[in-house]
């Protein structure tokens, strides 16, 4: 459902055997490039041209969000700024 939060993204995600991770409309699993942005990865992050399937889905399924990496790292250094500074 498009109105639900979605699972949590593992490497499995895109495949639909997995049964997790279907499309909320269509009878396929989701693509490399939803998971990616499920996982907020840019829209436009070039994963490379050489890379197989399964190798970027496992680099996606295994990364901590890029969003949630920028939060948490904004969150240190402000913590850093204002106890060590």
């Amino acid at each position: 459902s498009w109105d639900k939060v979605s699972p949590t993204i593992t490497t499995q995600f895109s495949s639909y055997g997995s049964g997790r991770f279907g499309h909320p409309d269509q009878d396929r699993a989701i693509s490399i490039r939803e998971g990616a942005l499920l996982q907020t990865f840019p829209e436009d992050y070039d994963f490379g041209e050489e890379i197989k399937t399964v190798e970027v889905s496992r680099h996606i399924g295994n990364a901590v969000p890029p969003t949630l990496g920028w939060v948490i790292g904004k969150k240190i250094v402000k913590h850093i700024e204002e106890n060590c500074g």
